[in-house]
């Protein structure tokens, strides 16, 4: 019985450890967005401790850091504020984590319409 007891203890552990990890996105991600005739390469650096989502953003050579930034049941959710031609602008993140991809879309006000585009990002190892 205490054998039984035992591996039913190792098993459940392991399974929780499982769970956990796959929750986790700390590291690097990279992801390409097409503007026009533009390629635009974005870099993240996250560290994620428990729930919460922290790091830096860098894109068009300028890093930025990561606000409000969360990871519950898979989901990462972050916001980037930028600056561009003198005025401030934040996109919001939204994606699915799975494994080493991130996908979902993200989120901005442009001319006062909100703007949504496809967002995917892979991690570097």
């Amino acid at each position: 019985m205490k054998r039984m007891l035992a591996a039913f203890a190792v098993v459940a552990l392991l399974l929780t450890a499982n769970t956990l990890s796959a929750d986790d996105a700390t590291g690097t991600w990279k992801w390409t967005a097409t503007r026009g005739d533009k390629t635009i390469e974005s870099t993240a650096k996250f560290k994620q401790e428990g729930e919460k989502l922290t790091g830096t953003y860098t894109g068009a050579n300028t890093e930025s850091p990561i606000e409000e930034g969360t990871v519950k049941d898979n989901v990462v959710s972050f916001k980037v504020t930028r600056e561009f031609g003198g005025n401030k602008f934040t996109i919001k993140y939204s994606g699915t984590l799975s494994g080493d991809t991130i996908k979902g879309k993200t989120s901005f006000e442009r001319d006062g319409q909100s703007q949504d585009r496809e967002w995917e990002a892979k991690r570097q190892k």
